[in-house]
């Protein structure tokens, strides 16, 4: 487990592969489970996995977060409350193209957000390492064909879509503000609790309108996944990852989901791949290639 966590690259590759899969998740199961259903129990079964790691340790912990309450606040709203419920809500209406090309821009985004917020500057190998990137997740999300990019229009779910960037990239450059000292574990916690006390009374909503869950198998196994892995494992690896490389390299990484998404589909939808998905994931690894080398070059 600390070799795991010595490595930050390959932290950041699973949080991609875990949060593709919760794109397959969510739209799967959009008929079954409703989005501020789905986000409010996703959290919950992450919180249930978090709590034993954090209690012991939250007594001592407890001087810390009061005296950073501001911060732990917003990041909880940001990163917990608000993310997946606007990309739940977003596959609602969207299609997968859209929704998969403008979640593609959230390095984008974060990189317009560290510079606007903390002055950093990208060096050019970075700055190339980006653009080489999007230009492979614009290939896969376009399906090799320029036209397609032409002839996207906005939505309702885009506009969701587009609050789901804005959020993560503003989640991920607060990051920079977390406390110092704070222990992981603790801080996943606060962040839970902050963002499921964020999302109860929208839930209630949900409920109070008639929406509520389809129980089955297959709903049931889906939900356990989003809590797991993309809500447990994968804030643990990412903020984890984060700290290690900056924000700006850390959020390089969502690039991965549009190639993570096409295997899995590949795997378990028995969806084709196509030269074009070869040629943008060869792109997205260059890309983060580029970005991984050391500044002194």
């Amino acid at each position: 487990m600390k070799r795991l966590f010595a490595n930050p690259y390959l932290l950041l590759t699973l949080t991609a592969l875990f949060w593709s899969g919760n794109m397959v998740i969510g739209r799967g199961l959009r008929e079954a489970v409703p989005p501020l259903a789905l986000a409010f129990w996703r959290w919950t079964i992450a919180l249930a996995l978090v709590l034993p790691f954090a209690l012991p340790k939250l007594r001592n912990q407890w001087p810390i977060l009061r005296a950073h309450w501001r911060p732990m606040l917003a990041l909880g709203v940001l990163g917990v409350g608000c993310y997946n419920t606007f990309a739940y809500i977003a596959l609602q209406y969207t299609t997968a193209t859209n929704a998969t090309l403008l979640n593609s821009f959230i390095p984008i985004a974060t990189i317009a957000l560290a510079f606007v917020l903390l002055g950093k500057r990208l060096t050019r190998s970075e700055a190339l390492g980006v653009a080489v990137s999007l230009v492979g997740v614009t290939s896969i999300v376009s399906h090799g064909e320029p036209a397609t990019l032409l002839a996207l229009s906005l939505n309702t779910g885009d506009l969701w879509m587009l609050g789901a960037v804005l959020v993560w990239g503003l989640y991920t450059v607060g990051l920079q503000w977390r406390p110092q000292g704070l222990d992981p574990m603790v801080m996943l916690f606060a962040f839970t609790v902050i963002g499921l006390a964020a999302l109860a009374p929208f839930y209630a909503w949900e409920l109070a309108g008639g929406r509520s869950i389809d129980l089955h198998a297959g709903s049931l196994l889906g939900i356990l996944y989003t809590g797991i892995f993309p809500g447990f494992l994968g804030y643990v690896f990412y903020n984890a990852g984060v700290a290690a490389v900056g924000p700006a390299r850390g959020a390089l990484f969502i690039h991965l989901m549009p190639v993570f998404g096409t295997l899995l589909a590949a795997l378990f939808l028995g969806e084709r791949p196509h030269g074009y998905h070869f040629v943008g994931i060869g792109l997205v690894f260059a890309g983060i290639f580029l970005t991984m080398q050391k500044r002194s070059r």
